[in-house]
């Protein structure tokens, strides 16, 4: 297995990966491969360090998104390497991105939605294979806007129940499985 350095085209790709293999892949998310075929999500790693910092890139990244033409920009992946890589951190820092969404005038407009590398659902274990479907390589922020969730819902309908399926997928491919699927992702040094 090669290692590689850490560069912000080199997170990307990993996300990318994850995103071709798992989401896509698995169907974890059936409205991602549409969006990602037609090339409108916008991946962006963050340089922050600190929440704080985060806060104002999380800040320019909805303003982005929220200005931009949905046919160019429908969705923004926020991929933050260097910060909040404790999860329960993390999840509580949802409570700031939200309160940021409320602050700029976008909630109702515009979600976030959280992906982790050790994210855990509530009354789960650790390492229960089912976290899987909201691990990713990096602590992300993933800005969706809230009209095209009504439009995928509308032509999903069984929207309600993704997540029963992803969790079946999860536990039948299972953690060998899980692995197996990255094994030639190259390692970050």
């Amino acid at each position: 297995m090669s290692t590689l350095p850490v560069t912000q085209e080199s997170m990307i790709a990993q996300t990318i990966n994850w995103m071709e293999k798992a989401v896509i892949g698995l169907n974890l998310c059936p409205f991602a491969k549409a969006v990602h075929v037609k090339q409108q999500i916008r991946y962006v790693v963050s340089e922050a360090k600190t929440e704080q910092d985060l806060v104002e890139d999380l800040r320019r990244e909805l303003e982005v998104l929220a200005e931009a033409n949905p046919d160019k920009i429908e969705t923004t992946l926020l991929i933050c390497p260097d910060v909040l890589q404790d999860f329960m951190d993390f999840n509580d820092f949802l409570d700031v991105a939200d309160a940021l969404l409320e602050e700029l005038d976008l909630a109702g407009i515009l979600q976030i939605a959280n992906f982790h590398p050790d994210y855990q659902f509530a009354d789960s274990e650790v390492g229960d294979i089912e976290n899987y479907t909201n691990r990713s390589p990096y602590p992300t922020l993933h800005l969706l806007r809230e009209d095209s969730i009504d439009k995928a819902v509308e032509a999903f309908p069984d929207a309600d129940e993704i997540y029963e399926r992803n969790m079946d997928a999860m536990r039948k491919l299972g953690h060998e499985g899980w692995h197996e699927m990255f094994a030639d992702q190259p390692k970050s040094k």
